[in-house]
């Protein structure tokens, strides 16, 4: 980390900010100029935040020199990680992974299943299906996908339905960009030996969401997968997109696999199709599809 001190900063202000180094268990690199005065921190800075140093008096900013992910990084792994998953090989070849809710299996390598889905209105029928109810139905999802030689990406909403799916032989755990934040649940699935998809929330940005990995992968899960599921959009007819941007960026900064949940957000203006191709040149290794849609 580069610190940089004020103009006016004194040497009782410099030696507290060599003091804090220290205190984290990094030593100092101190270069004096004439018009500032320059701090490196040296060794591994992950262990504070820029904000920690830039709250002490005399300091004008600090910059990091590393980011704050390293395990998921290139840097420690330059080679795509492959994640297999009966058979099935994710951030190898693209896949193409439409979502599956009972009935006729879909001709795909792997599937996706929401069966803890919420609609938006609490006035349909699904709204008020009882979470019993929810279980048997992934159960039975898990059961049909499994006798087909396929494995099943199962989104789970809540820290209590990881039980229920581990029981019921959940082959890869999706997380919706609604739990990025919750550190309870990340906790409990870093703890597991279980593949997790760890999507990116609308509002978030890209180094949130890999630091959000790299805090599952910190509790001993590499077996990681990111999704990338919509952003927020200026177009009120569409009020989320593809984030293709963030599918690159994570390509280029992380070894992980990445998926492209492109459910929910096709429009008027940009079609499912499309969508597709965007993800794809994108270089999402996986894409999440409607039921029934072919890709050309």
């Amino acid at each position: 980390m580069i610190i940089v001190m004020q103009k006016q900063a004194s040497a009782a202000h410099i030696d507290a900010v060599v003091a804090f180094i220290h205190s984290r268990g990094l030593t100092e690199h101190i270069s004096r100029g004439e018009e500032r005065t320059i701090i490196g921190a040296v060794g591994d800075e992950r262990v504070f935040e820029p904000r920690e140093i830039e709250a002490l008096a005399g300091v004008e900013k600090a910059m990091r020199v590393l980011h704050d992910w390293r395990i998921i990084s290139r840097e420690t792994q330059n080679s795509n990680s492959i994640i297999y998953v009966r058979g099935v090989a994710f951030g190898a070849d693209q896949q193409t992974i439409p979502v599956y809710d009972g009935g006729a299996i879909p001709d795909a390598n792997a599937l996706f299943a929401d069966p803890f889905f919420q609609p938006g209105t609490p006035y349909t029928s699904r709204a008020h299906t009882h979470e019993n109810d929810r279980i048997r139905h992934m159960k039975t999802l898990l059961a049909q996908a499994h006798a087909a030689a396929k494995p099943v990406l199962l989104r789970i909403r809540d820290v209590r339905q990881i039980e229920p799916a581990l029981a019921a032989e959940a082959d890869v755990l999706y997380l919706g960009g609604e739990l990025m934040t919750n550190r309870l649940l990340q906790d409990e699935v870093g703890r597991l030996n279980v593949p997790v998809v760890l999507c990116k929330d609308k509002h978030h940005l890209v180094d949130d969401w890999l630091i959000a990995a790299e805090h599952i992968a910190l509790k001993g899960n590499h077996h990681i997968m990111l999704g990338e599921a919509g952003t927020l959009n200026l177009d009120h007819h569409a009020p989320y997109r593809l984030d293709t941007d963030a599918i690159a960026k994570a390509r280029q900064l992380s070894h992980l696999p990445v998926l492209a949940n492109i459910v929910r957000l096709p429009h008027t203006y940009m079609s499912t199709a499309t969508l597709y191709r965007l993800a794809l040149a994108a270089g999402a290794n996986g894409i999440i599809v409607p039921d029934g849609f072919q890709a050309a």
